[in-house]
């Protein structure tokens, strides 16, 4: 029943927009990297993509990355504080608090997620340093590999050989004593190229305790060749940020921190700081053969994080780093006369992981415990493109992938602080998965085309998830190995793509086996397998220019993410033989729909509107969904109007005109039935942004 009425949505929809839309050229060659890992045409390829161009960027009244990606459909975003995406995690197709580890985020087709839980660092990566964004819905594993559950987004940043001699300095000042600066510069003269970007961010924040400062370098050498191109590329970013925690909500006590003290600090100690450096070697090559690329990245980061915990201290500093090493070729001959692109490539990362724990910043030299874990993934991978005719096309693809991980926590009783700790026993862990792909595009007409896609993908829990506290008697440390999460997933299609629009009605199942994840219901802290699940959903998208002056856009996501079985065990400390077989996924919107318009007031000055709908949400924790409280749905809408007046442009911004109080995050408490807490985000807001270009 549900995907009769999602086919019939669709047929609707792409009868209507068939019928009002005028008849247009088909639009041109764009390309993307994403889909095969090669810069290639996307029109003819078998996959739901979309793309975020530098100038959709500039007119957006987006802030952050975050708040560009959940302007398109299928995503949701659930950020703590508001302030410049800090703690935010984006969510595509319905996965909830595990989003993050389930939608895999590149930068310059490169991984950017490590084998720990501290998330994507959006504000590492500066708008300005931003040539597109590529979004590639339900496809992925067989090219990326682990993590690419419900897909792949895709940042690549900016080549000094697609840019002109330039310099551009910004500045902007905001609400809640925001100030930032920007300085990009790039200089490109016959095969040799060179940029530099540099941002540097302050804030106040929207809560008490929540002052967060950023700062980026970036920087890029391209030399083009006869046949091909190098590349490197290196970049530093520098964060602090003081953390403000949760505002408490218990009825049956009389609490309600949203309504007496929404701005408040229930953490007014709590900080963390992030120091990260990164360096890519790039080198592209044309044979009689096919293309070759070879790509070699480092990556490292420290990360310091402090809670108070009301007097019991917790102080940690985390220091990673990850080689990756990832060469592939491209061999475009005929197959049976039939025109062929095979893809074959290896994949290796290695990661070095060290955690100290101890009670204080002066005791860390000698700290409670001391984690060190290593890991390395190692795949090889196939894909392969055959045009079967001029309007058929078909894709089939395979990869293997092996994972292996080793731990072991030092204890130390006699640091301060560690009379009544423990240290986990020594573990390893291998394991073997594999990820295919079968996708066909079906070109109806001249700007007609079907999709359809059916896959296998994985995921391996990362140290965060494996590294905590087991049950009783003692609930000592110990390293908790889990099964590897796997995934099939299907989608189908269709797409209308003129000069003047686009229209695209998608619908999308993921059934999850061995789902990883945080069980807030079983004795101690540790994380499980959780029963199977099923995300399964219908997205909208649909663009149209009327003329040259206006631009409307939109996209609807219909979600439906539940569990198709089980029971949660629980505890004497938690809730007990908690049935989820049928209960909806957490943290999962049913609707959302994004509504934006873009306006040539004059040939200099454009007026730019987003309207956002998210629906109501059960909260993290609540798998059983009895809390009876819910996140509440919420519309928030944004302006931005733009001047451009030679060589320089002017910017004011207001984000949520509406002056909406809402979050998008809240988490039920395991011992208090009728307790949660909120992250409340911030209230109307003001921006006002100066820029000049050096030509």
């Amino acid at each position: 029943m549900y995907f009769s009425r999602g086919i019939a949505a669709v047929l609707s929809a792409a009868a209507c927009w068939a019928f009002a839309a005028e008849r247009a050229v088909t639009v041109g060659e764009p390309v993307i990297v994403t889909a095969t890992r090669f810069e290639d045409r996307y029109l003819d390829k078998p996959v739901n993509v979309t793309i975020i161009t530098a100038e959709d960027i500039q007119n957006s009244t987006a802030r952050t990355v975050p708040d560009l990606l959940s302007e398109k459909a299928g995503i949701a975003i659930h950020d703590f504080f508001g302030n410049n995406a800090a703690t935010t995690t984006v969510d595509l197709r319905g996965f909830g608090i595990t989003g993050a580890q389930n939608t895999l985020i590149l930068v310059d087709g490169r991984r950017f997620g490590d084998i720990d839980l501290s998330g994507m660092q959006w504000s590492a990566i500066p708008l300005a340093a931003i040539e597109r964004i590529e979004i590639v819905r339900g496809s992925g594993a067989v090219l990326y590999g682990d993590g690419a559950t419900a897909g792949v987004i895709n940042i690549i940043t900016r080549s000094p050989a697609n840019i002109g001699n330039t310099a551009v300095v910004q500045g902007r000042a905001g609400s809640y004593e925001t100030f930032e600066g920007q300085l990009y510069a790039n200089y490109f003269t016959r095969n040799l190229g060179i940029n530099l970007i540099a941002s540097n961010f302050e804030s106040d924040g929207y809560r008490n305790n929540n002052r967060n400062r950023q700062s980026n370098l970036q920087g890029e050498l391209r030399l083009l060749t006869e046949r091909g191109d190098v590349s490197f590329k290196v970049a530093n970013d520098n964060q602090g940020i003081r953390l403000p925690g949760a505002r408490q909500v218990q009825p049956s006590a009389g609490v309600n921190q949203l309504e007496t003290d929404r701005r408040g600090a229930t953490t007014p100690l709590d900080y963390a700081q992030r120091i990260g450096n990164r360096a890519t070697f790039d080198w592209r090559h044309e044979t009689s053969v096919g293309q070759f690329n070879l790509g070699i990245g480092y990556r490292d980061k420290e990360q310091t994080s402090y809670f108070d915990q009301d007097g019991f201290p917790d102080y940690r500093v985390a220091n990673l780093n990850v080689w990756s090493f990832s060469p592939r070729m491209k061999f475009a001959q005929p197959l049976f006369s039939l025109a062929n692109t095979l893809v074959a490539g290896l994949d290796w990362y290695s990661w070095d992981y060290r955690l100290r724990v101890s009670n204080s910043t002066v005791n860390i030299t000698q700290p409670i415990n001391t984690v060190k874990a290593t890991q390395e993934n190692a795949a090889f991978y196939l894909h392969n493109t055959t045009q079967i005719s001029p309007r058929f096309t078909l894709v089939a693809g395979a990869r293997s992938e092996r994972f292996k991980i080793d731990a072991n926590d030092f204890f130390d009783p006699t640091a301060p602080g560690g009379a009544f700790g423990s240290g986990a026993p020594a573990g390893s862990q291998k394991d073997t998965e594999h990820a295919y792909e079968l996708a066909l595009r079906y070109q109806i007409a001249s700007e007609w085309a079907a999709i359809g896609r059916a896959g296998r993908n994985y995921r391996f829990a990362n140290v965060d998830e494996i590294y905590e506290f087991g049950g009783p008697p003692l609930f000592s440390r110990e390293f908790q190995f889990l099964r590897p999460q796997t995934a099939r997933s299907y989608e189908a299609g269709i797409e209308r793509r003129s000069a003047r629009g686009l229209v695209r009605a998608t619908l999308f199942a993921i059934d999850v086996t061995d789902e990883i994840h945080l069980d807030v219901f079983s004795t101690g802290i540790g994380n499980t397998n959780l029963p199977p699940s099923r995300r399964r959903g219908l997205e909208l998208e649909a663009q149209q220019s009327f003329g040259g002056s206006l631009r409307l856009s939109g996209s609807y996501t219909l979600t439906d993410a539940e569990f198709r079985e089980g029971v949660l065990p629980g505890s004497a400390f938690t809730q007990q033989n908690v049935v989820v077989a049928g209960k909806t996924v957490p943290l999962v919107p049913r609707h959302k729909l994004n509504l934006n318009a873009s306006w040539a007031i004059t040939a200099r000055t454009r007026l730019n509107a987003l309207v956002t709908y998210v629906g109501e949400q059960f909260m993290d924790n609540d798998e059983a969904n009895t809390l009876g409280t819910k996140i509440p749905a919420y519309t928030v809408a944004d302006l931005k109007l733009v001047h451009q007046e030679g060589a320089w442009r002017f910017t004011a911004a207001v984000n949520n005109l509406l002056n909406e109080k809402y979050y998008n995050y809240a988490v039920r408490s395991q011992f208090v039935p009728d307790r949660y807490n909120a992250y409340p985000l911030p209230e109307r807001s003001f921006t006002m942004t100066l820029e000049y270009a050096f030509r």
